[in-house]
């Protein structure tokens, strides 16, 4: 079944694609104040990997769930807008989903804390 939308093809879908993922980030870092705390911790903690580790393994290891933080801190603040837009009034499934998706950052937050401790100290 082919979609009724007129579809972008090639680079021009790639430049669509890019073009949606920044309006995204930016109104993440707009609306979200953890994520902002977040970016900003990683422009101070990922160059600092580049003067407390060793080797290229160690400075993947320690970038890499910085990186995961931020990809969960954007998925949960999607999970949020899409509960938030479907209604005020509270439901304990809303409840339910809000909550996992803070659940999933702070479980991307300890594994930075787990990472960094193994290989720093």
């Amino acid at each position: 079944m082919q979609s009724m939308k007129n579809e972008a093809k090639g680079l021009s879908r790639i430049a669509s694609a890019y073009k949606f993922s920044m309006q995204g980030l930016k109104s993440c870092y707009q609306s979200e104040a953890a994520f902002r705390q977040e970016i900003w911790l990683s422009v101070i903690l990922i160059p600092s990997v580049f003067w407390l580790s060793d080797s290229s393994i160690e400075q993947v290891l320690l970038i890499f769930p910085i990186a995961l933080v931020l990809i969960v801190e954007v998925l949960n603040s999607a999970i949020e807008s899409v509960v938030d837009r479907i209604g005020d009034e509270y439901h304990s499934l809303s409840g339910t989903a809000k909550d996992m998706g803070s659940a999933a950052v702070w479980l991307s937050l300890m594994l930075v804390v787990v990472v960094w401790s193994i290989i720093l100290i």
